[in-house]
């Protein structure tokens, strides 16, 4: 029994802090995205991001050169402007979800068209939605919690703002905020947050840690406190969970840990419904 879990504990000990570390901003990201109810902006984000690695492999670079990072996040960012141009607009005749979707399918068409020219390319699309969470290293991990404990203090430095720009834009305009200015620092440190996660996890469990532990919190709680730590607890549980489960039935990791912050969702949602009546 003891050597069962020293093998498991050498296996998954790295994935494990990936999955308990690196959340948490993550979750907060989300309630952003909730209260702005621009569920899919993190998606078209890691799209996005997608397209920027397919991007670096057509010009014949290796996913783990640094390059690769900065052409992708440099596509990412081009995103971020055009989500706050698009939210930040006076007088929008098209819906920015309208904007968000259409980003999306576009960036997906594309890394279909350009992994179409690389050989093993529907490998790398498979990698680049599952990600590869299994195999992270220690300097991955502590790479990344680096850049997200930086980024955690400026959202945290500015959060007041940003919670009052994500809930009542015209509120803060009125108050004199530059909202695109501040949307486009919200957007573009989010695109640096994606970019790290995605190149580490994939596009799918990117977008289950961001909006289905801030779902969950959102119909548990009110206060933004209080739903940082229901997210938290919502995504370590999941994080536990699915490790848990691809290491005993030999499952891919990143699709057992979004199966199983869905089986949480339900378990909240019945909850909610529950206490609601």
């Amino acid at each position: 029994m003891q050597g069962d879990f020293q093998i498991a504990w050498e296996v998954m000990k790295w994935p494990l802090a990936a999955c308990l570390v690196l959340p948490p901003l993550l979750v907060y990201l989300g309630l952003h995205v909730v209260e702005r109810e621009v569920i899919f902006v993190d998606l078209a984000l890691a799209q996005v991001a997608t397209l920027g690695t397919c991007v670096a492999l057509i010009m014949g670079h290796d996913l783990k050169e640094p390059i690769a990072f900065w052409i992708s996040l440099g596509v990412t960012f081009l995103a971020a402007a055009l989500f706050s141009w698009s939210r930040s607009s006076a007088k929008r005749h098209v819906p920015q979800e309208a904007i968000i979707g259409i980003t999306f399918v576009v960036a997906a068409a594309g890394v279909i068209l350009l992994l179409s020219r690389v050989a093993g390319g529907k490998e790398e699309l498979e990698n680049l939605l599952t990600g590869d969470v299994l195999n992270v290293t220690k300097a991955e991990v502590g790479q990344r919690a680096a850049i997200f404990a930086v980024l955690a203090g400026f959202y945290g430095a500015f959060h007041k703002r940003f919670a009052l720009i994500s809930s009542d834009p015209e509120g803060a305009r009125a108050q004199g905020l530059k909202v695109r200015l501040w949307d486009f620092l919200f957007y573009a440190a989010f695109a640096l947050v994606v970019v790290s996660f995605v190149r580490l996890a994939g596009v799918l469990l990117t977008f289950a840690y961001l909006i289905v532990p801030a779902v969950c919190a959102v119909m548990l709680a009110s206060r933004w406190r209080a739903r940082l730590v229901i997210g938290w607890v919502i995504a370590a549980a999941a994080s536990l969970l699915g490790l848990w489960a691809s290491y005993r039935l030999d499952l891919p990791t990143g699709a057992a840990i979004v199966c199983a912050c869905g089986l949480l969702l339900i378990a909240v949602s019945g909850y909610a419904v529950v206490r609601r009546a």
